[in-house]
């Protein structure tokens, strides 16, 4: 959604009545420059890496000679707020969280995985005797085990299937359960126990950051929440 949203709201505006060949690297600086006075560093960089992608697509289907925008680098991102909670916060919010939301709050702070990872989970992707999450495809496009530690098993044995099929979902979309609901419940709840500067996505980072104080180490982590790492 986020990629369509560049596509369709930036690129197509900037490039997309142009012939592939006509753009040049120029354009490609001008473009973010014109961007970055607009918006923040980050939102910037994804914009690039996009077209990055979409040009390159572009030279492997042999209807540009070169990718003009490879080799340029992107805005500099201010180092990133980095918020976690310790055990005794965490309890403190999830039982402040309404019950619904409870389990997916409990899923995205014991395996570290995305929003739209655990929103899309089927039963079919949970191998609970193996204690393992296998996620077909994730945002880097690959698939990935997430390994469950004893709390994150305890979240899903919560979890009531009431007969649903393996293809169905953990947690089935609804007025109630969508992305910008889960994304606010969590912030209120967050907000009325006092938690200040704390947004779901933070879970994430509150994953990472118990792993590195069990003595993980970058690569492990690295791998274990699935990120990219260049």
């Amino acid at each position: 959604e986020r990629s369509r949203g560049i596509v369709e709201g930036h690129l197509k505006s900037a490039f997309g009545t142009r012939p592939l060949a006509s753009i040049r690297r120029a354009d490609v600086q001008r473009y973010l420059t014109e961007r970055t006075v607009a918006v923040a560093a980050g939102s910037v960089t994804k914009e690039l890496n996009t077209l990055k992608h979409l040009l390159g697509l572009a030279v492997e289907w042999e209807l540009i000679p070169l990718n003009v925008a490879r080799g340029i680098k992107p805005p500099r991102v201010p180092a990133g707020r980095v918020r976690y909670l310790q055990p005794s916060e965490l309890r403190a919010v999830i039982e402040a969280c309404p019950v619904w939301l409870r389990p997916i709050a409990g899923l995205l702070a014991f395996t570290g995985m995305r929003r739209s990872e655990v929103l899309g989970l089927r039963w079919l992707d949970v191998d609970r005797t193996g204690e393992r999450i296998l996620l077909p495809q994730t945002k880097n496009g690959d698939g990935r085990i997430v390994w469950l530690n004893a709390l994150a098993c305890q979240v899903l044995d919560s979890i009531p299937r009431n007969g649903a099929s393996p293809m169905d979902r953990l947690f089935p979309a609804s007025d109630q359960v969508s992305p910008e609901n889960v994304s606010l419940a969590f912030l209120r709840a967050c907000r009325r126990i006092g938690i200040a500067d704390f947004r779901l996505h933070d879970l994430r980072h509150t994953a990472a950051s118990w792993l590195r104080m069990s003595g993980a180490d970058l690569q492990d982590v690295a791998e274990l929440l699935g990120v990219c790492r260049e």
